[in-house]
């Protein structure tokens, strides 16, 4: 690990609340890439933090401070897990009302629907039986 980096408050509220703890981050430092010529050859203002637990790894080079990035980069980890356990909630929110809608009595239109359409099927299946022949 680096130096002990001085987290604002909120971001320490949000790390605890999509349970990202600093024993479970292994945070590298890279020297950069892109524009900026020798400035950005020579430093290492890049911050490359792993989410061993989930393995999420994010890259963050988007000041050329080295503590601002550090503080971006477990924004963006916090993000992705929120967006994580937000999508898996829709997900057995969503399956709950699947069910819910499968198991539900039919509505009195629906099984007066449903009569018709069987009688309507009946009438379809006689026509096909071959003619009876009455006279013969």
């Amino acid at each position: 690990m680096g130096k002990e980096l001085p987290v604002p408050e909120e971001l320490l509220l949000r790390m605890r609340r999509a349970k990202v703890y600093e024993r479970d981050l292994l945070e590298r430092f890279i020297r950069g890439s892109g524009p900026g010529g020798q400035k950005i050859n020579k430093t290492s203002s890049c911050v490359q933090l792993k989410h061993i637990t989930t393995g999420i790894e994010v890259k963050c080079q988007e000041s050329r401070s080295l503590m601002a990035n550090r503080i971006q980069a477990r924004n963006l980890i916090c993000s992705i897990l929120e967006d994580r356990e937000r999508k898996r909630k829709d997900r057995r929110r969503s399956d709950m009302e699947k069910t819910r809608r499968k198991n539900r009595q039919p509505s009195k239109r629906q099984k007066r629907l449903n009569v018709a359409n069987k009688r309507k099927h009946g009438v379809k299946k006689r026509m096909r039986k071959s003619p009876k022949m009455e006279n013969e």
